[in-house]
């Protein structure tokens, strides 16, 4: 347990896999508790220590709470401004899966007003533009990565982040009472061994938004990084993390058993609403689902 929350603290491939397992030594810890209290009550107490370690190390990507009369996403909370509130919608599609026209048309019909597909393929872009084009006749792509709005869009532009090719974009969008810039990034693929593309990646978008100066942001995504990834620490330094608010952990992959969360979303100068996660399509990730407000012009 230790060794654990140590290692979220050591950039590279022990702390990728430490954040990965982290979430999971708590079932260990009651699994053992459980254990305890059974036959010998004693070793409670030398769990305690370990214990405390664990909720200290977990503690930055604990679930947070809805707004106050927030019954789920896309809901203003009680007194505020409806008008004032949108919700966006991110999921990786799992290129060649054939699934992203699925996704983009459940995603719609859940109510999301932006909606972030990543790891497109050609054929999976062109079926998801068929299949948005009548609501959401404001967008933008780029490589693998895409966005489409019901609110216009007023800049756009594609971001290298470090790397030879793009994954990541960066549009303004006129939402109800501020402009938002909003990111969508797809970070390389972490491989055993072989993370540094990743990590320029999650360097270089926190770079991109600490020299935005943009009141609104929110940066949304797959970002192949555990929560507690200390590959995650330039961007949470910039921005804030958005926690789910379904009192869960917010786990995104797989989608079939989903064990951790690598799609992100943060936010600076939006108030977070509601945050959950959805199945949509055929992809192996669920998507992740965000209530924000925006403040008045």
């Amino acid at each position: 347990m230790l060794a654990l929350a140590v290692g979220i603290w050591i950039p590279g491939v022990i702390g990728t896999v430490a954040a990965a397992l982290l979430p999971w030594c708590g079932l260990a810890l009651l699994a053992l508790a459980v254990c305890a209290l059974v036959r010998a009550r004693r070793v409670l107490l030398v769990l305690i220590a370990p214990a405390l370690v664990w909720m200290l190390a977990i503690a930055p990507s604990a679930p947070g709470l809805a707004a106050p009369g927030l019954a789920a996403p896309g809901l203003a909370a009680v007194g505020a401004d409806p008008t004032a509130s949108f919700e966006i919608v991110s999921q990786n599609v799992r290129a060649h899966s054939g699934g992203a026209a699925a996704s983009a048309a459940e995603i719609a019909a859940s109510g999301a007003d932006v909606i972030a597909l990543t790891e497109l393929d050609e054929a999976s872009l062109a079926a998801a533009r068929d299949t948005l084009a009548a609501d959401y006749p404001h967008t933008y792509a780029i490589g693998t990565v895409a966005v489409w709005s019901r609110f216009p869009i007023l800049e756009a532009e594609a971001l290298s982040l470090g790397l030879d090719w793009k994954r990541a974009l960066r549009v303004v969008v006129a939402a109800p009472h501020a402009d938002v810039a909003v990111y969508v990034m797809h970070a390389a693929s972490v491989r055993p061994g072989v993370q540094e593309e990743r990590d320029t990646m999650l360097t270089g978008i926190a770079d991109a938004v600490a020299a935005d100066q943009g009141d609104a942001i929110v940066v949304v995504g797959d970002f192949n990084a555990a929560s507690a990834d200390p590959a995650l620490g330039a961007i949470r330094s910039q921005l804030d993390w958005v926690r789910p608010t379904d009192g869960s952990l917010g786990f995104t992959w797989p989608s079939t058993v989903p064990l951790t969360r690598i799609d992100h979303v943060f936010v600076r100068g939006l108030e977070v609403l509601a945050s959950t996660t959805m199945r949509a399509g055929t992809s192996d990730h669920l998507a992740t689902v965000t209530t924000l407000a925006t403040t008045t012009r």
